[in-house]
């Protein structure tokens, strides 16, 4: 998922964040010598559904498919289940799935009550990639599960209709519910990466994600590649940069190179980074980064979700832990509205 408007046209989380298989953690170089590592100077509850509101029976949403070049029209209903199921493993916590349904709705309701269609073709709400929410038909869920599909959608079904109707709100407002794959054990507050403030997107501790097979990573990148990406010259010191800020999310928050200031999320955009919590160190010819955590950080960690679930905490517990002060709202009126307007 991307991140919001109108600061950012929703990269990343998500990330915001769209889960993939990780890759296997190498660490190359572990033996010899390194030289010249970042240095850092720091200055300072509903009851359960399972029948789908007449609402999301009627309203229709206008998907973008981007591989296709087509538009493809579903239910509501049908939008979230392939939204959850491109968005969140089906064998996550059933708690966390219906966290995740929850969060969904309130991003195509907030679209659909601002006539956002930013970025999309004339005809269509939303498309189907991270700049919006990542969504998959039947099709690809037959093809990408395979004999699993019975039970994975049912799974996924069952948790977008035990959520059916309900929206995040604050004060009475659909919020921008923003989501990630995996934290650094916290998660960050909206303005500290994308410059806007939320009230409801304040960092927290979530150190479930420490489970996540995508919580460490490293990467290898050459010094030219480095220089040239970032616009900086490595000079022969102890330390390739200092990091003078860091935010509440205990991501890096700007590094000094020699007077050039770059923020964490520049450095992590240019050089493809899975997270903004990083360090690195040279060996030779190349950078070594190693970073904690996968996405953007603002608003509801997946893993972190999943860890709250596997505790014993319920859907409505989850989202109101990573987004502070909202509110579980029937969205009937709002949905009813939309429809009449057709």
């Amino acid at each position: 998922m991307k991140k919001f408007k109108p600061f950012v046209l929703l990269a990343s989380s998500l990330l915001s964040v769209t889960l993939i298989v990780p890759s296997v953690l190498v660490l190359p170089f572990a033996e010899g010598k390194t030289n010249g590592k970042l240095g850092e100077n720091l200055t300072q509850a509903p009851t359960k559904d399972t029948t789908t509101t007449s609402a999301e029976r009627t309203v229709d949403i206008a998907v973008y498919r981007a591989n296709k070049g087509k538009i493809e029209t579903v239910t509501l209903e049908d939008y979230l289940v392939g939204v959850v199921a491109a968005e969140m493993p089906a064998d996550f916590n059933e708690e966390a799935l219906k966290a995740q349904a929850l969060t969904a709705r309130t991003y195509i309701v907030h679209k659909m009550v601002t006539n956002d269609t930013l970025g999309v073709p004339k005809g269509a709400q939303v498309n189907d990639t991270v700049s919006n929410q990542v969504y998959e038909n039947n099709d690809d869920m037959k093809r990408n599960w395979g004999m699993d599909y019975d039970w994975k959608r049912k799974k996924i079904l069952d948790a977008v209709r035990a959520t059916s109707g309900q929206i995040l709100t604050y004060k009475g407002e659909p919020i921008t519910a923003t989501f990630f794959s995996t934290s650094n054990g916290y998660t960050e507050n909206s303005e500290d990466y994308w410059g806007g403030s939320y009230p409801y997107l304040k960092s927290v501790s979530s150190p479930w994600d420490k489970n996540s097979p995508k919580f460490y990573s490293q990467k290898v990148v050459s010094v030219r590649d480095f220089e040239a990406k970032l616009g900086v010259k490595l000079g022969g010191g102890s330390t390739i940069g200092k990091i003078v800020d860091r935010t509440a999310g205990k991501r890096v928050g700007k590094v000094d190179f020699n007077g050039k200031v770059l923020s964490g999320k520049d450095i992590r955009d240019k050089l493809d980074l899975r997270s903004s919590d990083f360090t690195w160190s040279r060996k030779g010819s190349s950078i070594i980064i190693s970073t904690k955590g996968y996405g953007h950080g603002v608003g509801m960690s997946q893993y972190g979700a999943n860890g709250m679930a596997a505790e014993g905490k319920n859907y409505q517990d989850i989202v109101k832990y990573y987004y502070q002060g909202v509110d579980i709202t029937k969205a009937d009126s709002m949905l009813a509205t939309i429809t009449a307007k057709k």
